[in-house]
């Protein structure tokens, strides 16, 4: 892949493929070959996954602290972005051929934790944003013990605007992470990229957000237990979605 392409030369967007509606169940066959490639990896980094889900989870459901809740979310925002770019290096160093290895994922870590902390604080305020206009939806909307219908308003237009902002979480997270564990791109350009491969791809995208709501149900279903599965296997299953899609030879390649 030509990666000489001048900085003058590059958009802002890069270019992406239109792919067929079932390819994303061959990206969760190639991460689930990945998986079993590196299943001492793999189930380390889901473990760490799984227990920070459960901590948060039971802090919340015993402590119902709002502030308290918040504070544990944004850590584990801006952990989160960490972690995946550590499983995104599995991918990548089995496509170069190499042994993935815990060394290589620090490395790559310490390469990209710079825009991975600002696609952190995008997404912090995006689900900031999320959140006050919930609370601005049922300051707007009040229900009363019994009245159905203004529940059932609440209801629909909190579904509405909640697809909205899931929508827009998506289309940004869907392939950006992937990018910059690949090439030496900034995050505003990658979330850019995501988005744009995303409404090419509406079909294939909604495929892929209705395959990541079911796994990640069955992650939380079996109280959590299958998070330590789940969530490496989306990761790398991702990855490949981002190399069958996003074309980012424009961009300098990052060295192992």
């Amino acid at each position: 892949m030509n990666t000489d392409t001048s900085e003058g030369d590059r958009g802002l967007v890069a270019p992406c493929r239109v792919v067929p509606l079932s390819r994303p169940l061959h990206w969760l066959a190639a991460g689930w070959r990945d998986y079993r490639s590196a299943p001492g990896l793999s189930l380390l980094y889901g473990v760490v996954i799984a227990l920070a889900s459960l901590a948060i989870s039971v802090l919340a459901w015993s402590l119902g602290r709002f502030a308290l809740l918040s504070l544990l979310l944004s850590g584990f925002v801006f952990v989160a972005p960490l972690l995946a770019v550590g499983l995104y290096s599995v991918s990548r160093e089995r496509e170069a051929g190499r042994a993935p290895t815990l060394d290589h994922s620090f490395t790559l870590v310490r390469r990209v934790v710079g825009q991975a902390g600002v696609f952190a604080l995008l997404l912090l305020v995006i689900l900031l944003v999320w959140s006050r206009a919930g609370m601005v939806l049922y300051a707007l909307i009040p229900v009363e013990p019994g009245d159905r219908s203004a529940l059932i308003e609440l209801l629909t237009i909190g579904s509405m605007v909640g697809a909205v902002f899931a929508t827009l979480t998506f289309a940004t997270a869907a392939f950006s992470l992937p990018m910059i564990a690949d090439r030496g791109v900034d995050m505003v350009t990658a979330c850019l990229s995501s988005i744009h491969a995303v409404l090419r791809n509406r079909g294939a995208a909604l495929v892929w957000a209705l395959l990541i709501v079911l796994l990640t149900v069955v992650g939380f279903a079996t109280a959590f237990i299958g998070l330590v599965v789940v969530m490496p296997w989306l990761a790398y299953a991702a990855w490949h979605g981002y190399r069958e899609i996003i074309d980012g030879s424009a961009w300098p390649r990052l060295s192992p």
